[in-house]
């Protein structure tokens, strides 16, 4: 049967939609809430950033890790470091080295971070992917922890990381030399700034979505996929399993820092609390919710994580005064137990999750 609508059948023609439809969104939220649900499309492209690359570890590969935010933790004081005045104020070394201030660019702070993120990745796996399961996800959440807690102390002797402080003055994002930070002008239209850091997210994710899709069609994707079967079937059909194992986690690790440098670019600034156990169960949350190993069920979850919950937060208590008169229990209460539920109900009658990977026929 021929559709009504032959062009919109054209591959072209659903890439000009999707390509229209990622052009538009950031106007579209901002013209019915404001610029404060731009923002929340911001940090819903970081965690798809995140959720991506645990994907790899967790999709792809079946390696549990609870700790995954250390990465994006590695790549945030990365750019702190490379391009805020912390380094040339504590340090007099370094001050008497770059008088003017580090101020790295934004391709050598990315390159740093993915390379530092990728060396955590194979400094973690090597000694501890010969355990599997329950013992591989505690080790995983230590090192998570211990990431954390040096960041919360490495402020003496030598003050690297500015302790529970944080390090703040981070530099914004320029490309091709327009600050993203401010509102720019073209043609007429005022642009603000977390519309231009929403196409500059949307740009990277649309990269790593990109090399998601390559690595997953090709041959290492494919002895991820078998270790993550049978890794004893696997090794007997010839697979490196350790050398690949910590592939997985130094490539997921390189998408975990890119992220890491983009939300210290956005905020301005970070601290320790920016990265807790928390959060790392939440970008978990996203990979399982949307659908282990499955690209596009990931960024569901991704959505669904992110934007619901601040729907909820932002309407339950009015919800609450229009019909109670009053509010009777805290809207974050009501918000974690709607999410908490939501998640009991996936696993119970959709375990595989929202959009699972396509099975594949074997005939």
């Amino acid at each position: 049967m021929r559709s009504h609508f032959p062009a919109l059948t054209h591959p072209a023609a659903g890439l000009g939609l999707f390509a229209l439809a990622i052009l538009a969104a950031p106007w579209l939220v901002g013209a019915a809430g404001g610029n404060y649900w731009v923002r929340t499309l911001d940090f819903a492209l970081l965690y798809m950033m995140l959720a991506l690359g645990l994907n790899i570890i967790v999709g792809y590969a079946g390696l549990l890790d609870l700790g995954f935010i250390a990465f994006y933790a590695v790549g945030a004081y990365v750019a702190a470091l490379l391009t805020s005045p912390h380094l040339t104020t504590a340090i007099p070394a370094i001050a008497a080295l770059f008088p003017d201030g580090l101020a790295s660019p934004l391709w050598l702070t990315l390159g740093c971070a993915a390379i530092l993120a990728a060396l955590c990745g194979i400094i973690l796996g090597a000694p501890t992917l010969r355990l599997r399961g329950d013992y591989l996800a505690i080790v995983t959440l230590g090192f998570g922890e211990i990431i954390r807690i040096l960041m919360r102390n490495l402020d003496r002797p030598v003050n690297l990381t500015n302790g529970p402080k944080g390090i703040a003055a981070i530099a914004p994002v320029e490309v091709f030399g327009i600050d993203l930070s401010r509102t720019h002008t073209w043609f007429g239209l005022n642009i603000p700034s977390v519309y231009l850091y929403y196409y500059l997210f949307a740009f990277v994710t649309l990269l790593i979505v990109m090399a998601c899709y390559r690595i997953q069609d090709s041959r290492i994707g494919r002895a991820w996929q078998a270790i993550r079967e049978d890794e004893d079937a696997a090794r007997a059909m010839g697979i490196r399993t350790h050398r690949l194992k910590l592939l997985a986690f130094a490539t997921g690790a390189v998408f975990g820092g890119t992220g890491g440098v983009l939300f210290a670019s956005f905020q301005g600034f970070i601290s320790p609390e920016s990265f807790t156990f928390n959060e790392s169960i939440s970008v978990l949350a996203m990979v399982v919710l949307g659908g282990m190993g499955h690209i596009s069920g990931v960024i569901l979850g991704c959505v669904l994580i992110s934007a619901l919950p601040e729907i909820l937060r932002s309407s339950v208590g009015p919800l609450q005064e229009q019909l109670l008169g009053q509010i009777w229990v805290d809207p974050e209460v009501i918000r974690q137990l709607f999410f908490g539920l939501a998640l009991m109900l996936v696993m119970l009658y959709r375990p595989g999750g929202l959009w699972p990977t396509p099975q594949r026929s074997t005939t």
